[in-house]
């Protein structure tokens, strides 16, 4: 499944070590595509993980996150412009 994971943390102490660890969570699990954006190719199984740990790490009272689901060949029809050129997260990894 491909997921698009956003989050807008507050910005105060805590929510700063809200923000790192949420970001981690999605670094598990994705590739950033925007600072508080990532997305995100797993199996059902990863997904209810990495969800349970951004319900557990983000506070409703003052933060947000959205899930958008989309379909497999979603990263194909998506137009990109600008720096950082998109990576496929199902691509081959090369350092």
């Amino acid at each position: 499944m491909l997921v698009l994971v956003c989050y807008d943390v507050a910005a105060d102490p805590a929510g700063a070590k809200r923000l790192r660890r949420i970001s981690e969570a999605c670094k598990d699990y994705g590739v950033r595509v925007q600072y508080s954006v990532f997305e995100c190719r797993i199996a059902d199984r990863e997904w209810v993980v990495l969800r349970g740990r951004l319900l557990g790490e983000y506070d409703a009272a003052q933060d947000s996150l959205r899930f958008y689901f989309l379909r497999e060949d979603a990263s194909a029809r998506t137009e990109h412009h600008g720096v950082r050129p998109p990576m496929d997260p199902a691509g081959p990894l090369v350092f």
